[in-house]
């Protein structure tokens, strides 16, 4: 299930309005914890690898926000094999796209 969501304006400008504004433009869950990871100033291959190290411990209802500079399309069928959906959403809030990862809850999430 991996889409990009068009692009957020920069009234949009803290964390909570931020989450707030992916959730109303994703598919993600929005029952549970949300939880925050900023890979922006990280280098390769750093970000892929604490991305999916952070969604292995997320609850049913929990999502990760993931911050980075760029869409990180190595990410995705990663995502797809574990499956785990998730939506990314540019943004100018943040100088950042943001992407959205949740437990899918079935095998084999298409993109």
């Amino acid at each position: 299930m991996g889409r990009v969501v068009s692009h957020m304006g920069s009234e949009t400008v803290d964390s909570t309005a931020i989450e707030r504004a992916v959730a109303e433009r994703t598919d993600a869950p929005t029952g549970g914890e949300t939880e925050s990871l900023d890979v922006r100033e990280l280098g390769p291959p750093e970000p892929l690898r604490k991305t999916l190290e952070r969604i292995e411990a997320l609850p049913e209802e929990g999502v990760l926000l993931q911050y980075n500079d760029r869409s990180p399309k190595f990410l995705f069928p990663r995502l797809d094999e574990r499956g785990f959906a998730y939506a990314a959403v540019e943004t100018d809030a943040t100088d950042a796209v943001v992407t959205a990862i949740w437990p899918d809850g079935s095998e084999g999430v298409e993109s």
